[in-house]
């Protein structure tokens, strides 16, 4: 199974080739039109299945694609207010739950200590439910440890700590040893788009831990490929794995 979390940064019709290269089974993907306006600009060529989308903004939302015989659907305790945050069940030949994320954290107002954020709040409203089967939490959380404030309730070590109570951990972090806020990849060429210019690492794949064994490959990609051709300011995160069976 092969997972792909990327911000797009819109107009992914002019960039589905690019995304489809990656050959996903599932893929979320941030700052992205509804499926309507995608099939508008001609989606249908390429939608295998039908996508799951939330969102308020027609433009700019966020999207979970499936291929492969994989499919998508929108879990029943979906809440709207955590608009850009989806719990959704995967079915396919590795079925699992999915938390997707695209966290707008100071553009979403969270400014000030003691606000939770909305990945926490997701965290605290789904987890019961979607731990139920195994579960990934996948996409731009906008988070990185060299953000934290003490006593900020919005840190992002303050979320790593929550999921791995829950059993799940960084695909990148245990793949390459590299400690948090200390990655050697960044995920997000800001502001000016070049290599030398300031990068964060804040897009994530948080996994079960009982399935690390089972990892067979998990990518970064790279600045030429994805933002040196201006197709987004991100790069993607490529996970591939093939479970373990039993639960997570």
């Amino acid at each position: 199974m092969r997972l792909v979390a990327w911000n797009c940064n819109m107009a992914l019709d002019r960039k589905i080739e690019a995304l489809l290269r990656l050959r996903p089974d599932i893929a979320v993907i941030s700052e992205c039109a509804t499926p309507e306006r995608l099939r508008l600009r001609g989606a249908d060529e390429w939608l295998e299945a039908e996508p799951v989308w939330v969102g308020t903004n027609p433009n700019k939302g966020l999207i979970v694609l499936t291929f492969n015989t994989y499919t998508a659907h929108l879990h029943h305790t979906y809440h709207p207010t955590l608009k850009h945050i989806a719990p959704v069940h995967i079915s396919g030949p590795v079925p699992f739950n999915l938390l997707a994320v695209w966290a707008q954290n100071a553009s979403g107002g969270v400014i000030r200590k003691h606000q939770l954020g909305p990945l926490r709040r997701a965290l605290s409203k789904y987890a019961p439910d979607l731990l139920t089967d195994p579960c990934i939490v996948a996409g731009d959380l906008n988070s990185n440890a060299i953000w934290d404030k003490p006593g900020w309730r919005i840190n992002h070590m303050a979320k790593v700590a929550i999921m791995e109570k829950l059993g799940l951990v960084s695909a990148y972090h245990a793949h390459t040893g590299e400690r948090n806020g200390e990655e050697t990849e960044p995920t997000h060429y800001w502001r000016d788009r070049k290599k030398d210019g300031p990068t964060y690492h804040i897009d994530y794949i948080f996994m079960p831990e009982t399935w690390l064994p089972s990892i067979r490959d998990f990518q970064v990609g790279t600045f030429d490929d994805w933002c040196g051709s201006r197709l987004s300011d991100h790069v993607p995160l490529v996970l591939d794995v093939e479970p373990l069976p039993g639960p997570a």
